[in-house]
């Protein structure tokens, strides 16, 4: 049964298996998404400059520019959600994939309702981080020499804005909402993915990664993100040197 929150999203499929493209437009649209398609990525930079869109369903494998440079080019610009397809399944693409800004990876074939569920866990998300909980809280989030704007969804360093994707920020979100308190790698992914997922998934340790390269002094002692070992992580934002 579709949302009827959904019937205002738009969703770009942008994926060259012609019949794959159609299929996926036929079943979001009877979800009641706003969907429409396109080849390739000349096809889709021509559309999102004349239309917005709120997620992104983006194959690895197209002609001319494939999935991981469209991503990464897209990052440069916007913080759309993505979704990224591949025909094939190894970690490497999911981890190239996720390293790049997708916001989640998803190896074909796969049943439309699983493509459904990971959409909706996205939006849940960007919609949870989007909204204030109540007008009195406050939105600001201070650590070290940064403020995160959780309206705004913008973080800054020394008053610089440092880029974020968006499930950067989703998860810097859940670290900051949970200070100085370990977090195992299933907890994390229960929060930041929102949906049924392999219980081998690593996934996590690719995004904390990401994420520390952004934020750490150095990476490689990290000050604000550490690492529990054996068990998952914990934000220090309180931590020296």
């Amino acid at each position: 049964m579709s949302d009827p929150s959904e019937s205002a999203t738009r969703v770009l499929v942008v994926d060259d298996d012609e019949s794959l493209r159609d299929l996926l437009l036929g079943y979001l649209r009877r979800e009641g998404f706003e969907v429409n398609g396109v080849e390739d990525g000349s096809g889709m930079f021509t559309w999102l400059e004349q239309n917005q869109a709120d997620i992104l369903i983006l194959d690895l494998m197209l002609p001319g520019d494939d999935g991981l440079t469209l991503a990464r080019r897209l990052r440069t610009q916007t913080d759309i959600p993505i979704i990224m397809l591949s025909a094939r399944g190894d970690d490497i693409d999911r981890i190239v994939g996720l390293e790049v800004g997708a916001d989640d990876y998803l190896a074909k074939p796969f049943n439309p309702r699983e493509l459904l569920a990971r959409i909706r866990a996205v939006l849940r998300r960007r919609a949870r981080t989007a909204a204030p909980e109540s007008a009195a809280e406050t939105q600001i989030a201070a650590f070290g020499p940064y403020r995160l704007d959780l309206d705004a969804r913008q973080l800054t360093r020394d008053g610089e804005p440092v880029t974020l994707t968006g499930s950067e920020f989703d998860l810097l979100r859940i670290f900051i909402e949970n200070p100085n308190r370990m977090l195992d790698r299933d907890r994390l992914l229960d929060l930041l993915k929102g949906y049924e997922r392999n219980p081998f998934d690593r996934s996590i340790d690719v995004q904390v990664a990401r994420l520390r390269a952004k934020i750490e002094p150095n990476k490689k002692q990290p000050r604000y993100i550490r690492t529990v070992w054996g068990r998952g992580y914990m934000f220090t934002p309180r931590s020296e040197a």
